[in-house]
């Protein structure tokens, strides 16, 4: 891929020709898209396992503080792919350059499976917390969800610019309700909460226990890279995507801290450490039986606002494989309003088949949660083999500290990595089977591409 190293690349504000993506994103909608596509159902639960894990107030606040710097070494990394390779598709377009067709066919299909995977589990949820506001509709959960999962795909199909300011709208919201329970915290008078005193750390445990709780912080802090998925569709990728990425991650720790330090004061340590749902009991603490009713609108616009993020992101993906062949060239229809509608659809309808598939796509979606991790160690690993491989390559950001923080980031990816096999050995095994029988399927995808792709002119 030729490049002018010479000058960063100017891009037109308007595609030259209809069936484009259009270059119309800017900082705000990257921020939006982090925070939306990461903020969720991790922090509802997530305190509650570290404080069981480090129930001392500075250690708790600590393994929060520790998983931000990580996320925010990482996004020094993909900030330089993203804006080196800048095209949508994410991960596998980081996989494509630098492991080439076959490392990209199982990063690309995995992730984009993944993100349809968590828009029927967070849609399920979406539903279960509706269920005292929709009367006859009530426990009716796989309809409700598939029409939450259809409603967002009719939004995002009348364009990007519907897409943007959907995300840009729901996740404001989703800010504003957490600032305010942060708010309400230390304002508003409280019940004292009673709780069952969390166990002390054993003796020897200590480094057992932060491994556990940083890997469930790690895992919320999931979604920080929203932004690189839509590199082609930012005006200025060169300076925007980074801006975005770092900005984002750090808004997130602002957000996990200030929702951390609220959740002490109503609670203390011991008390968090005891609720499987700390964020339900600060809230009935403050506001006794509508407490419920209202972490359950919270959490509503809260997951909303993740699933624009999810279908924004999946969309890219077989959109970017079609493009290089690596998938029927129907997919690469864009409409014009800069939406790549048919893989739009093909994923959206991926997502109510996850919402429909039972235990079956539950095991699916747990096998997939091994690529997830290894995608984190493909991306670290592409910014060595590609400063090596293409020194003279135009990189318009690149990755502060390189290699110590890269190195480090992949360090931690790759531990990161072992602990997930350990701790779900029967999964990581059902993924390198799925591995294993990928690369026929490469080669069948392969075949059957080359016999249906358009004649070049």
């Amino acid at each position: 891929m030729a490049t002018d190293v010479s000058r960063p690349v100017e891009v037109p504000a308007k595609p030259s020709r209809q069936g484009s993506l259009l270059r119309v994103l800017g900082v705000g909608f990257g921020l939006a898209v982090i925070i939306g596509n990461t903020i969720g159902a991790g922090i509802l639960r997530t305190p509650g396992v570290v404080a069981s894990r480090l129930p001392v107030t500075w250690l708790f606040l600590g393994v929060w503080v520790a998983g931000g710097l990580y996320a925010l070494l990482g996004s020094f990394a993909v900030s330089e792919l993203s804006a080196m390779l800048p095209r949508a598709g994410g991960y596998y377009v980081f996989a494509r350059r630098a492991l080439g067709e076959y490392g990209s066919f199982v990063v690309g299909w995995t992730d984009w499976m993944s993100q349809v995977g968590t828009t029927a589990a967070v849609t399920l949820v979406i539903a279960e917390y509706l269920d005292p506001f929709l009367g006859r509709l009530a426990n009716h959960h796989v309809i409700v969800a598939s029409g939450v999962a259809l409603l967002f795909g009719f939004l995002q199909w009348r364009g990007i610019r519907w897409g943007c300011i959907v995300q840009n709208l729901t996740t404001t919201a989703k800010t504003v309700a957490f600032l305010a329970f942060v708010g309400a915290a230390f304002l508003l008078p409280h019940s004292t909460h009673t709780h069952t005193a969390a166990p002390m750390m054993a003796a020897g445990a200590g480094i057992a226990a932060w491994v556990i709780a940083l890997q469930a912080v790690i895992y919320s802090y999931d979604g920080w890279y929203g932004v690189m998925y839509f590199s082609e569709e930012v005006k200025n990728p060169d300076k925007d995507v980074p801006r975005s990425m770092i900005g984002g991650v750090i808004s997130l720790m602002v957000i996990y801290l200030l929702v951390s330090l609220a959740l002490l004061h109503v609670l203390s340590v011991q008390g968090i450490a005891g609720e499987n749902m700390p964020m339900g009991a600060a809230m009935q603490a403050m506001f006794g039986p509508r407490g419920d009713t209202i972490i359950r609108l919270v959490m509503i616009v809260s997951m909303m606002s993740g699933i624009n993020a999810y279908h924004l992101i999946a969309t890219r993906i077989p959109f970017a494989m079609a493009k290089d062949g690596m998938f029927f060239h129907w997919a690469t229809h864009v409409n014009p309003g800069g939406t790549p509608s048919v893989s739009l659809w093909i994923s959206v309808l991926a997502s109510v088949l996850f919402i429909s598939g039972g235990k079956f796509f539950e095991r699916v979606a747990a096998i997939l949660a091994f690529f997830f991790v290894a995608d984190y160690a493909m991306a670290y690993a592409a910014v060595f083999i590609l400063r090596r491989r293409e020194p003279e390559t135009r990189r318009p950001y690149r990755a502060w500290g390189y290699p110590w923080t890269t190195g480090i980031a992949l360090a931690g990816s790759i531990a990161f990595l072992i602990a997930a096999i350990a701790s779900d050995t029967e999964n990581s095994l059902w993924a390198v089977g799925v591995l294993a029988i990928s690369y026929p399927l490469y080669l069948v995808m392969r075949m059957v591409m080359k016999r249906t792709q358009p004649v070049a002119g």
